[in-house]
Order: structure tokens, then C-alpha cells, then sequence
């Protein structure tokens, strides 16, 4: 004896399967949405809150300035490029700056802010090589 006419069954079946696609869609955008904005957030602290750029000789950046920034360290060689020409573009004279750019001290605080950078900057290669890994073991 069926508690459920074939209709309603279906129509169950497919709602619990786009509640998991649903689901899936939201845990992945959220991912997305954290990667986004935990890359300039990391920046932020490295340059402005543990003053690397201070360190370097450099003044600290805007918004604009730390996305600009978590952007080129994270894209690769093409983004760089792009990234460098719509910056000259847009503004040409920010090219003409003056500073006065020496090596940090060896400090502990300097250290977690190379290291943090260093963690930004390196994501994209790790992905590189792991698929590049899987095709040599597949090939």
C-alpha cells in the first residue's frame, strides 16, 4: 500500500535533489566569498596593520591600493600584466613616486609580514603544480 501518489514522489525526489544542488551552490559561493576577501585582508595586515610597507620605505595603501596589490600577487603573469597596464593607464604619474625602498629589519614582526605575503603569493602556484602533478601521474 503506497502512502504517496506517484506525482507528489517526484515532485519530492526533485525539490530534495535541488535543495542538496541548492546547498552545494551556497557552500561553494561562500568559499568563493571568503577566499575574496580574506587574500586582501591578509594584505592589509602584512603592509598597513604590521607596517611591512613602512618597513620597505613605502607608505601605506588605501583600499583600492591593498586589492590592487592581493590581486598581482595572486594572479599570474598575465593578470600581472593587465593589472600593471590598467594601473598606467589610469594613472600614469603614479609611476613617478619617489621612495626610498631599502631591506627591512630582521624583525619578528617584518618576518610573519614577508611570510604572510609569501603565503598570498604562493596559493596560485600550489594549484599549478598539483595539476601538473596529477597529469604526469595520469600520462
Amino acid at each position: 500500500m503506497e502512502r504517496v501518489k506517484p506525482v507528489p514522489r517526484i515532485l519530492l525526489r526533485v525539490l530534495g535533489i535541488g535543495a542538496l544542488v541548492a546547498g552545494g551552490l551556497v557552500v561553494a559561493l561562500a568559499a568563493l566569498a571568503a577566499m575574496i576577501l580574506l587574500g586582501p585582508l591578509v594584505f592589509w595586515i602584512a603592509w598597513n596593520v604590521l607596517d611591512f610597507g613602512h618597513a620597505l620605505g613605502l607608505p601605506e595603501l588605501g583600499f583600492w591600493g591593498i586589492v590592487l596589490a592581493t590581486l598581482f600577487l595572486v594572479v599570474g603573469w598575465l593578470g600581472k600584466v593587465v593589472i600593471t597596464g590598467v594601473v598606467f593607464l589610469v594613472d600614469p604619474s603614479w609611476f613617478h613616486g619617489a621612495a626610498q625602498v631599502h631591506w627591512p629589519e630582521p624583525t619578528f614582526r617584518n618576518f610573519v609580514s614577508v611570510m604572510l605575503l609569501a603565503l598570498l603569493a604562493s596559493r596560485p602556484h600550489a594549484h599549478a603544480h598539483a595539476r601538473r602533478h596529477r597529469q604526469r601521474k595520469q600520462g
